[in-house]
């Protein structure tokens, strides 16, 4: 057993690695943002008061990321970028270096301690002190070493400022002042509903060394990742750690589930399949992702003049991702209400409870503005969902469902929220061929199980929408002239000739003419095979001079 000091780490310059995240990952910021990095090449008198202002900013941890890291041993470059093979610490006592470092952090109001890992990254000694978001906030440091004047520090972007006292009581501090649910000690659970196992597996999918290190006990580990705490004698889980290392953090949290429901029409109408997503925050959201693909459709197209198929999605995955990420990550688990996807033959919604945060509009969302950096609901939640590459840098999850949209070739997402932020909505509008083939299967459906009338009408409301659609327009022609409705199977293909924009253009001149061959009305359904726009100049003894309406 080793002796576990404040940072639950033993104090010494052994090299192992024992970051509970990827020491990879964190130089080159793939699981975590660059703001949340600073790289120093050496520890010295000139360096430390400079590096235990930004303990302090991280400390502070004005936007709820679960301030960042401090790299002792890694020179940059001008732009700010480690230079590697790092020159790293060698010749500096670590053990020496860790005492000065908390005895500098000791400077720090009200106590905080980060935590410290000697580390071996590229055969060379190194640093890494990781300063979490504090539960005290705010935190002040010294302005100047050798003074007993002290302030308050805080991020900005990628570098450490000072913030004067009179602008501390700033709404955004105070919003970030206050310790965000998922960091907080839970009263209702044990440390031993955490899963041991689900705590490994994270830590290999991270490619940690953490998890392979069988010298540390199961509650070390827990103490190094902070996903417990002490509170008076004991020490209890905090909440995040129910939420991503429970089998069944529903049971705890009533909200943390999502529900995924498939309607056959609008809001109101027939319920086709209901399922629920249960289990770790990180299964929900890969299960959630699987059961969402498997419902997709790719479409192929051949665009005439192109060797290439054109191929489009019914919803562009990414956009899906980041949808649905965004709504664990940002909703609040001390609502009961779970997050809700909603999937009509038009649309896909997906839902969370509540709104977002004070300080984020509604024009913030739909434009082109910046979302502006308030606070952060969760920042535990986040961070792991990073490390697990499940979600990425903040604040670009909404241009991304905007970029990947436009890209297939779908309409502009919707993002909304009601005037008292009880939900957020994201609407995903489905790709207009997505829609025929949602309609046309749909109704092909009604019709074998004998609603011929609803299947009609399904296919009608969406040819609404879609009148240019010959595939449409012929299958509305096939059902009306089979039930014997021909004023509605001519109103179908007349209405489909004034469209300019139209595909698939045989099709209503083939249904229909087939529909009057049935009827022995030949001499009709010649002339509608005239008019045939690609086909006319090749039937035998037709007329040249066939057109389109």
């Amino acid at each position: 057993m080793h002796d576990i000091h404040i940072d639950g780490h033993p104090e010494s310059s052994h090299l192992g690695n024992n970051l509970p995240i990827n020491l990879d990952d964190l130089i080159h910021a793939r699981a975590v943002e660059d703001i949340r990095r600073e790289f120093k090449a050496t520890w010295n008198e000139v360096v430390r008061p400079a590096v235990i202002k930004t303990i302090c900013a991280f400390a502070n941890d004005l936007q709820n990321l679960n301030g960042g890291y401090v790299i002792l041993g890694v020179e940059t470059d001008a732009d700010g970028r480690p230079i590697l093979p790092p020159q790293g610490l060698e010749g500096v006592d670590l053990d020496k270096l860790q005492r000065e470092l908390r005895g500098a952090c000791r400077r720090i109001i009200p106590e905080y301690q980060p935590q410290v890992f000697p580390v071996e990254f590229q055969t060379r000694p190194l640093l890494v002190i990781w300063a979490p978001g504090g539960d005290n906030r705010p935190y002040e440091a010294p302005r100047s070493w050798n003074k007993g004047d002290r302030s308050y520090f805080i991020r900005q972007g990628s570098e450490t400022v000072e913030v004067k006292h009179g602008s501390l009581r700033s709404q955004p501090f105070e919003q970030a002042s206050k310790i965000p649910f998922d960091d907080r000690r839970s009263l209702v659970a044990e440390p031993d509903r955490i899963s041991e196992r689900l705590v490994r597996e994270f830590l290999e999918n991270v490619r940690s060394e953490l998890g392979r290190n069988n010298g540390f006990a199961p509650t070390e580990i827990y103490r190094s990742m902070r996903l417990v705490a002490p509170l008076n004698a004991h020490v209890v889980p905090k909440n995040v750690a129910l939420l991503f290392f429970t089998d069944d953090p529903d049971a705890i949290f009533p909200g943390a589930r999502i529900e995924i429901v498939q309607f056959a029409d609008d809001a109101g109408g027939n319920l086709i399949e209901e399922s629920i997503v249960r289990g770790p925050l990180p299964y929900q959201v890969r299960r959630t992702l699987m059961y969402l693909d498997s419902l997709g459709e790719v479409l192929l197209e051949k665009i005439p003049g192109r060797a290439e198929v054109d191929k489009t999605v019914g919803y562009p995955f990414e956009a899906i991702r980041e949808a649905v990420v965004n709504a664990v990550y940002h909703r609040s688990y001390e609502s009961v209400e779970p997050t809700k996807i909603y999937m009509y033959p038009n649309r896909m919604e997906i839902i969370s409870y509540p709104g977002p945060v004070t300080g984020i509009e509604l024009h913030h969302l739909n434009s082109n503005e910046v979302v502006p950096p308030v606070p952060a609901r969760n920042r535990r939640i986040g961070e792991f969902l990073k490390e697990l590459k499940l979600a990425e840098a903040r604040s670009t999850g909404l241009p991304k469902i905007r970029r990947r949209m436009r890209e297939n070739g779908s309409p502009e997402p919707r993002f909304d929220f009601d005037s008292g932020r009880s939900y957020f909505r994201v609407t995903l509008p489905a790709h207009p061929r997505y829609r025929i083939l949602h309609a046309l299967r749909e109704s092909a459906l009604m019709w074998a199980t004998g609603d011929g009338r609803s299947a009609l009408d399904r296919l009608w409301q969406t040819a609404q929408e879609q009148p240019g659609s010959g595939a449409l327009a012929g299958q509305i022609i096939e059902y009306a002239a089979t039930v014997d409705e021909m004023d509605l199977a001519t109103s179908a293909f007349e209405r489909f000739l004034t469209v300019q924009d139209r595909t698939e253009e045989s099709q209503p001149y083939l249904r229909l003419a087939t529909a009057l061959l049935n009827r022995g009305q030949n001499t009709e359904a010649r002339r509608i095979l005239d008019l045939i726009p690609h086909l006319s100049s090749q039937l035998p003894g037709s007329s040249r001079g066939g057109h389109s309406q």
